[in-house]
C-alpha cells in the first residue's frame, strides 16, 4: 500500500507560504485617477451654542406635512416599486406640459445623470474613450460619473465671475466629444446661464453631441433672462434636461430626480435606466409634493428672501461674490477657504470649502445666516469688492 508520503511532490507543494497567499483584487485602473465626493460634513458642536448645517445645500426645511403624512401610511414596503414610476411621470407631465414619455426618473438627478453617461458615452470598443465636456469649477460629481463611465472627461475653466466660458466650450469640442454638461445656476459658483447664452451655444455644437441642462436649482433662480431647460428642448432633439426633488422639495433623503429629452433618446435611456431606483415611499412624497406645488413654492420664495438677505450682507460688508441664483452663495477665499471653513466650525456652523479655491455655504435657517454674516463681519481676508 502506498502512502500519503510516497506520492509525487505535486507543484503546490513546492510554493512557499507567501506562494500560496491569495492574490489581491485590484480595482479598475481608473479608481486611482478618480478624486473621491466629498459630502457637506455636519457642523461640530459648540457648548451653549446651536449648530446648524450649511454644508450640502439641503433645503432646511423638512418636507411639507401632508409629504409625511402620505409617506407615514406607506406599508408596502415589501413590493418593488413601479419600474416605470408611472405616477410620477404622469403628474410630472401634467406639472411641466411635456408628454410623460418624455421623463426618465432616477436617484436623484445624479442618478439620472449616471444614466445618460452609461447610454451617450463612454469606452467604445477598440477605440478611444469618448469625450465629455464640462466647465471647472462645477458639480463635484462630474468628473467622477463621467470616469466611471469609461468616458474622458475635459474641464473648461470657469470665467473669474463664477460663469460658464460658453465659448471656450465650444472650442474645445472634437470628433470625440459626446456629451456636454451645463450646469445653471452653476454649482457651487451660483450664476445662471442665459437662455440666448445657450440658444447660441447649442448653435455651435453639432447636433449628434448630447447637451445635458443640468437645473437642479431651478426652482430658485429668479433672473428673467435665466435659460429654462424645458422651453428648450422641445425644439433641440440632443438637449437632456435634469431636474431633482432634492432641493426645492425639501426630499434630498429619499433621492428623486428625472431627466427630460425627446423620445429618441428616451427610447435610449429606458435601456440603461436602474431598475427600481425610485422607491415607492420617494415617488408618493414627490406626487403629493407636486399636488401641493403652492405651498412649495411659499417655501422656496422665503429661502430666495434669505439668500438675497445674505447676498445684500455680504456686498454691504465690502465682500465681492458672483451672482447668487441658488440656494448657496460662493466665497472665493482662495489660499484662505480652509482657515474660513476652520473659524465657521468654530462658531457651530458647517460649511463647504474646496480646497484652496472658496467656500460654498449654504442658505440655511434665520439665525444660521444671521451668524454666517457675523463671522464674515469680522473674517480680514474677504474678497475685495471690485
Amino acid at each position: 500500500m502506498t502512502s500519503i508520503d510516497d506520492l509525487p511532490a505535486t507543484p503546490s507543494d513546492d510554493l512557499s507560504a507567501a506562494d500560496r497567499a491569495p492574490a489581491a483584487v485590484h480595482p479598475r485602473s481608473v479608481l486611482g485617477r478618480l478624486p473621491r465626493y466629498a459630502a457637506g460634513k455636519p457642523p461640530v458642536v459648540v457648548e451653549g451654542m446651536e449648530s446648524f448645517k450649511l454644508s450640502s445645500n439641503e433645503n432646511p426645511l423638512p418636507p411639507l406635512p401632508a409629504v409625511l403624512e402620505a409617506i407615514a401610511s406607506e406599508t408596502a414596503i415589501n413590493r418593488y416599486p413601479d419600474p416605470l414610476t408611472t405616477a410620477l411621470r404622469t403628474e410630472l407631465a401634467g406639472y411641466l406640459g411635456v408628454p410623460a414619455t418624455d421623463i426618465v426618473t432616477g436617484a436623484g438627478s445624479l442618478g439620472a445623470l449616471n444614466q445618460i453617461l452609461a447610454t451617450f458615452a463612454g469606452q467604445n470598443d477598440f477605440d478611444a474613450p469618448d469625450e465629455v465636456v464640462y466647465a471647472w469649477r462645477s458639480f463635484e460629481a462630474y468628473p467622477i460619473s463621467v470616469g466611471l463611465a469609461g468616458a474622458a472627461g475635459v474641464q473648461v475653466p470657469v470665467r473669474a465671475d463664477g460663469t460658464h466660458d460658453l465659448d471656450a466650450m465650444a472650442a474645445a469640442v472634437t470628433d470625440r466629444t459626446r456629451v456636454i454638461l451645463l450646469c445653471t445656476p452653476n454649482n457651487p459658483t451660483g450664476p445662471i446661464l442665459t437662455r440666448q447664452g445657450v440658444v447660441d451655444f447649442l448653435g455651435k455644437v453639432p447636433a449628434h453631441i448630447v447637451v445635458v441642462i443640468d437645473e437642479a436649482y431651478q426652482e430658485f433662480v429668479r433672473r428673467p433672462d435665466a435659460v429654462d431647460g424645458i422651453a428648450l428642448y422641445r425644439d433641440h432633439p440632443n438637449v437632456i434636461v435634469l431636474r431633482t426633488f432634492s432641493k426645492a422639495h425639501g426630499l434630498a433623503g429619499l433621492r428623486v430626480g428625472y431627466s427630460v429629452s425627446q423620445q429618441a433618446l428616451t427610447e435610449h435611456l429606458r435601456v440603461s435606466a436602474v431598475p427600481f431606483a425610485v422607491s415607492q415611499i420617494a415617488e408618493h412624497a414627490a406626487v403629493t409634493s407636486l399636488r401641493h406645488i403652492d405651498e412649495v413654492e411659499a417655501r422656496v420664495q422665503s429661502i430666495v428672501d434669505e439668500r438675497d438677505r445674505v447676498v445684500d450682507g455680504l456686498r454691504g460688508l465690502g465682500w465681492s461674490i458672483p451672482e447668487a441664483e441658488g440656494n448657496f452663495v460662493w466665497l472665493a477665499l482662495g489660499e484662505h477657504a480652509q482657515d474660513f471653513a476652520a473659524k465657521a466650525g468654530e462658531q457651530a456652523l458647517s460649511v463647504r470649502a474646496f480646497g484652496s479655491e472658496g467656500v460654498r455655504v449654504s442658505i440655511g435657517e434665520e439665525a444660521a445666516n444671521t451668524r454666517f454674516l457675523e463671522l464674515c463681519r469680522g473674517y480680514t481676508h474677504r474678497p475685495a469688492a471690485g
